[in-house]
């Protein structure tokens, strides 16, 4: 009776951290397109400079976490050591950046699709190659279930005319920085889960601390660590601007909520599961828009459907499973 009630506590948090990470990011999805295409003031100028949001967001998560470490929680407790977190802050810091680059470079759909649809294969094979992470063989089937579907769904809405772009003169430059960008994003992952593995009483917003204060002091140096980085740009377009300068507090508090529900998920399921939430959320988005909207998915596309949602039902199974294993072993 105890197991049943504890794994049905962990479905309610899973299914609490899915909520707020896709109602977050969604949100801050419409804040970023908002502020990229907003024209402020009397000469009508647009913020160019979004690379400031990652600092400006890394600024304010890691205000919000020192908040709510002092509030509710202790660093006495056996948490992780902030040193702990350099090599993961590096990674992901540089990592969206190169992400942004190669897409900017390929202006290719297809690649972005397939870039931000398999993340969850570059988290397992990163934490199997540098931690010596076990995953089990339904495990990686899945994953292949949902970065497969989730992939060949949005392909499918895919314009041959942009298809056709694969052949871009930067294309070599674009596929090698998508690579780097999912291998950061894998050694990212794989090292937080390294870390809570290590120290088991980590809280969330310990793990929001550690990646913030290191992204912050990374993104410092890229801002400001010369005379004519875009940082001050940015700040003097705030000054110029304070209506931006809300726009993006806006957006940073939004984020941090999201990182909430994004550590909170690592600290309590693992990265994995926090990707595969992360992956499945435009997934999702699109299947909803597309039945409210009266626009029917064809059969190819609701067989995409079926293997995500097999996958994701299957990834259940086997938590579940393993939690009923727990209390036996404790037993014996």
């Amino acid at each position: 009776m105890e197991a049943h009630g504890a794994g049905l506590r962990r479905v309610l948090v899973l299914a609490f951290c899915v909520a707020g990470i896709w109602s977050a990011y969604i949100y801050q999805g419409f804040l970023q397109e908002t502020l990229s295409t907003k024209r402020f003031g009397s000469d009508g100028k647009r913020f160019e400079h979004l690379a400031f949001l990652n600092l400006a967001q890394n600024v304010v998560c890691l205000v919000w976490s020192y908040i709510m470490i002092k509030l509710w929680s202790s660093r006495s407790n056996g948490g992780a050591p902030l040193w702990t977190y350099w090599s993961a802050g590096i990674t992901n810091t540089i990592g969206p950046a190169m992400g942004i680059e190669a897409l900017n470079s390929l202006w290719l759909l297809p690649i972005k699709v397939l870039a931000k649809s398999s993340k969850m294969i570059p988290v397992m094979l990163m934490g199997t190659l540098v931690y010596g992470i076990r995953y089990t063989f339904p495990e990686y089937i899945c994953t292949f279930l949902v970065a497969g579907g989730v992939s060949a769904f949005a392909l499918m809405k895919t314009s041959s005319k942009t298809i056709s772009k694969l052949a871009h003169p930067n294309a070599p430059l674009g596929y090698g920085l998508c690579f780097l960008n999912l291998a950061f994003d894998g050694f990212t992952n794989a090292t937080q889960d390294s870390i809570t593995a290590r120290y088991p009483k980590t809280s969330a917003w310990e793990i929001m601390l550690g990646m913030n204060l290191w992204g912050t002091i990374y993104n410092m140096i890229y801002m400001f660590g010369w005379p004519h980085g875009s940082g001050f740009e940015a700040v003097q377009f705030c000054k110029q601007h304070p209506e931006a300068a809300w726009d993006i507090l806006l957006y940073c508090l939004c984020g941090a909520v999201g990182q909430n529900f994004i550590f909170l998920t690592i600290s309590r399921f693992g990265s994995l599961a926090n990707t595969t939430i992360t992956t499945t959320r435009k997934f999702v988005s699109i299947v909803v828009s597309s039945l409210l909207s009266g626009n029917p998915l064809s059969p190819k596309q609701w067989g995409c459907v079926l293997m995500v949602f097999s996958g994701l039902s299957y990834q259940i199974y086997l938590k579940w499973r393993k939690l009923q294993r727990l209390p036996k072993k404790k037993k014996t």
